[in-house]
């Protein structure tokens, strides 16, 4: 894991957090976006009070964390972001204070901000239909993208799942995909027969000429045999849409949202969605249930007897 620290920082400071970003990698075994995450968020607010002019972490107090606050309103940091960063903050000085670096965690009684919860955003199901249609130029790398794009809106896999699948990981026959998901934790996804398809046609006639020879374990490759960026495959999603006419800011997460809703929406249960999407807490897989609020109006009007 990469961590760029700028300005240099105190010993104190870089011992402490690293101290801490080893905890979470060996002990809570979060991923590594997680881990630089954490770091990202840290890292700031330990720069912010360098420039106060705080070089012990003991000297943390709540006017301090005020200042940071409002430092990053000041700087259009919205009320979910300082929410997390407070979050973060609060487990990195409550490890400290476990092992003894600082006498007490000054994030203790800090509130969060309250920051409302943002409802996904998520393609309709012609929306998905057009950017699921190949392209009129065919080649090895349209059906590769093509198979990607079949089978992330057929599992709903992160971005970062899908580009790093094992070849091994794919059980076409069966129809599975085997995921290791945040925090290590290992989940099997069904995907259906569209997306099977698309996958055995890219194996058979897509994948070998990319490689040219050359050996890879991941199921979608490169010209150089490895996997691709997710800020490329970002761009393959931008230009199929604009080719598929959506105008929408389109994005892969979107794509995991859209899976999420419209298997709600046509009556899977909130449990097994939860568990193909790899959600720890089933609070965050709720989320979804509040989106599709114009079919739940027609329900209610439909069905209830006062309607």
């Amino acid at each position: 894991m990469r961590i760029v620290i700028s300005p240099p920082l105190p010993t104190q400071f870089n011992t402490a957090r690293d101290f801490f970003l080893h905890h979470l990698i060996s002990e809570r075994r979060l991923a590594e976006n997680s881990v630089e995450a954490y770091s990202a968020d840290i890292t700031l607010f330990l720069t912010f009070i360098k420039t106060k002019g705080k070089r012990h972490l003991n000297r943390v107090d709540a006017s301090l964390i005020h200042d940071f606050l409002e430092h990053c309103r000041h700087n259009s940091v919205s009320n979910r972001s300082n929410a997390r960063r407070i979050s973060v903050l609060k487990s990195f000085f409550s490890f400290l204070a476990q092992q003894d670096i600082v006498k007490q965690n000054p994030f203790a009684m800090i509130d969060l901000p309250k920051s409302g919860r943002t409802l996904p955003k998520a393609l309709s199901l012609n929306e998905i239909k057009r950017l699921l249609t190949p392209p009129v130029k065919d080649s090895s790398f349209t059906r590769r993208d093509s198979a990607m794009l079949f089978l992330l809106y057929s599992t709903g896999l992160r971005v970062s799942e899908l580009i790093r699948l094992p070849l091994s990981a794919c059980n076409i026959s069966a129809g599975f995909v085997r995921v290791l998901g945040k925090g290590n934790k290992e989940r099997l996804i069904p995907f259906g027969e569209q997306a099977k398809e698309k996958i055995e046609f890219y194996l058979k006639t897509a994948r070998p000429l990319i490689l040219k020879g050359k050996q890879s374990n991941f199921l979608f490759v490169t010209r150089r045999g490895s996997c691709m960026t997710r800020l490329r495959f970002w761009q393959i999603i931008r230009k199929a849409a604009m080719a598929a006419g959506i105008e929408k800011d389109i994005s892969p997460h979107m794509i995991r949202h859209s899976f999420a809703t419209h298997l709600l929406s046509h009556g899977a249960d909130l449990r097994s969605v939860q568990l193909m999407l790899g959600h720890s807490d089933i609070a965050t897989t709720q989320i979804y249930t509040h989106i599709d609020q114009s079919r739940l109006k027609n329900i209610h009007k439909k069905f209830h007897p006062r309607g």
